[in-house]
């Protein structure tokens, strides 16, 4: 019995220290979809935390990043609105979705379908569509924003960059 005690005391400390590191490995997962969003709000977003649920990149600023909550609660991220479209194309609740859009010029989250976009503004993924809450001159409405995101028609497509920007 006295050898085995001291095996015994090892293989406790060792079980501590292994659940030590499994709870703190679990803390430090970025975020990619948060449940429970039943009111359907746009949450608070953690910059550098929250992977884009589209093309998986870390979001690292606010500007032009969305949320996508469906009836149910859950609540997906993304750094880009051009990720978010091709993310929400084939979702079977994309009609019933409430999107959510931080804007570049109120520095606020808005209905993503009320805002108006650029077309030529620097965006996390090059698609050039950023938010804003006030029509400017060459913004667009959403639907026209959804409509080139899905035909291509965006700053990533060589041929639409040169013709807008001339580069």
């Amino acid at each position: 019995m006295k050898k085995l005690l001291p095996l015994l005391v090892i293989f406790v400390i060792i079980s501590i220290i292994a659940i030590i590191f499994v709870s703190m490995a679990k803390d430090t997962q970025p975020i990619t979809v948060v449940k429970n969003n039943i009111q359907m709000k746009a949450l608070p977003i953690k910059v550098n935390f929250t992977n884009d649920s589209y093309c998986k990149m870390l979001i690292t600023t606010k500007r032009n990043s969305l949320q996508v909550v469906a009836p149910d609660g859950k609540t997906w991220f993304f750094d880009d609105p051009g990720c978010m479209i091709l993310w929400l194309e084939d979702k079977s609740f994309k009609e019933d979705a409430k999107i959510w859009v931080y804007t570049i010029d109120t520095d606020k989250w808005i209905d993503a379908k009320t805002a108006w976009y650029g077309v030529k503004d620097k965006t996390a993924m090059q698609y050039g569509f950023g938010a804003r809450e006030h029509k400017i001159e060459d913004t667009i409405d959403f639907s026209e924003m959804q409509l080139r995101m899905l035909r291509g028609e965006n700053l990533a497509n060589p041929k639409i960059r040169k013709k807008l920007l001339g580069t």
